[in-house]
């Protein structure tokens, strides 16, 4: 079976988009080698990716472009050739490398992908989407890179959660520019 983790960057207050839906504050040090390292090692891994339309507006608005590759380029490398799925009601086509749309329940979506054959995925941004895959118990692994910020209000990736998650954590590991990267593991309990 596929592995499913969920890779985002969160505000010390736990948001991963502030009040407006601005993520800008979530941008590393373009000066940071033990981040960009990190984060270059990270997407070596491959794997497809999964996006809610907001987030998928935000990646393909940066990714493709000329700033990206001279930024980045290992990461808009992989992020420009990995296979992109992207759950929208009003989006169907994109010029955006291996990118397909679909309007289906992203848990029944979600789990058909992670029994078939083929490349771990990652959940970036899209909190609607994670929660709803993490009410299915369909999340391995959550990688939360805690950002040295506090937002006030914003939107959290589990806001439409139902029921408590209990979570593990399985191992850490802090930055120089003071980011803390967050690991953890559902426990398999469930409950209210």
């Amino acid at each position: 079976m596929r592995k499913l983790i969920v890779f985002n960057l969160v505000s010390l207050d736990g948001y991963i988009a502030d009040g407006k839906g601005d993520m800008s504050w979530a941008k590393p040090d373009a000066g940071d080698g033990e981040w960009h390292a990190f984060v270059a090692d990270n997407v070596r891994g491959g794997g497809g990716l999964v996006f809610g339309r907001k987030t998928y507006e935000l990646m393909v608005s940066f990714w493709p472009t000329a700033l990206a590759q001279q930024s980045f380029p290992e990461v808009a490398l992989r992020m420009n050739s990995a296979p992109k799925l992207v759950f929208s009601r009003t989006l169907e086509q994109s010029t955006w490398n291996n990118t397909t749309f679909t309007k289906g329940d992203p848990a029944a979506e979600i789990r058909k992908l992670k029994e078939s054959p083929g490349v771990d995925l990652a959940i970036l941004g899209s909190g609607s989407i994670v929660s709803q895959a993490a009410q299915a118990g369909l999340i391995d692994e959550f990688q939360m890179v805690m950002n040295p910020i506090a937002l006030g209000k914003g939107k959290t990736m589990f806001e439409t959660l139902a029921d408590k998650l209990p979570l593990k954590l399985v191992r850490t590991r802090v930055f120089q520019n003071g980011n803390v990267l967050l690991c953890y593991e559902p426990t398999g309990a469930r409950g209210g």
